[in-house]
């Protein structure tokens, strides 16, 4: 019996979203739907294309980096506020992982993944 009051709880939770569920059908408006309604509308813009728009691979390698960047950053910050207690050994700890983040750097900046511009041909390369 040592689940019943879990079960007495979901079978609240169960009964509020159910009577919610049919007050909303009970009480809620109802209109027709036109052919301006069916239209996608998004942050007030009436959108202008299609939505299978292609974007350059170039645009999700800056979201990934964006991502992982500001997670680290996120980490650093976490120890900014504990640096007093991790003392010395959490100092050399987080400069490690600095030293390691600006070598990640340093090394997709070198390959060009963060470059957004084409490559440029070199005067010899080019067709005419």
């Amino acid at each position: 019996m040592a689940f019943g009051g879990l079960a007495l709880y979901a079978v609240l939770v169960l009964g509020l979203c159910a009577v919610m569920l049919g007050l909303s059908a009970l009480l809620g408006q109802r209109t027709q739907l036109t052919r301006a309604g069916a239209e996608p509308y998004e942050s007030g813009i009436v959108s202008t294309g299609g939505a299978r728009y292609r974007m350059s691979a170039k645009f999700y390698l800056v979201a990934m980096f964006f991502v992982i960047f500001d997670l680290e950053a996120v980490y650093v910050l976490a120890w900014g506020v504990a640096v007093r207690e991790s003392g010395w050994a959490g100092y050399v700890e987080v400069l490690v992982f600095l030293v390691i983040l600006l070598a990640a750097l340093v090394y997709l900046w070198r390959t060009g993944a963060l470059d957004w511009a084409p490559a440029r041909q070199k005067p010899s390369e080019r067709r005419y």
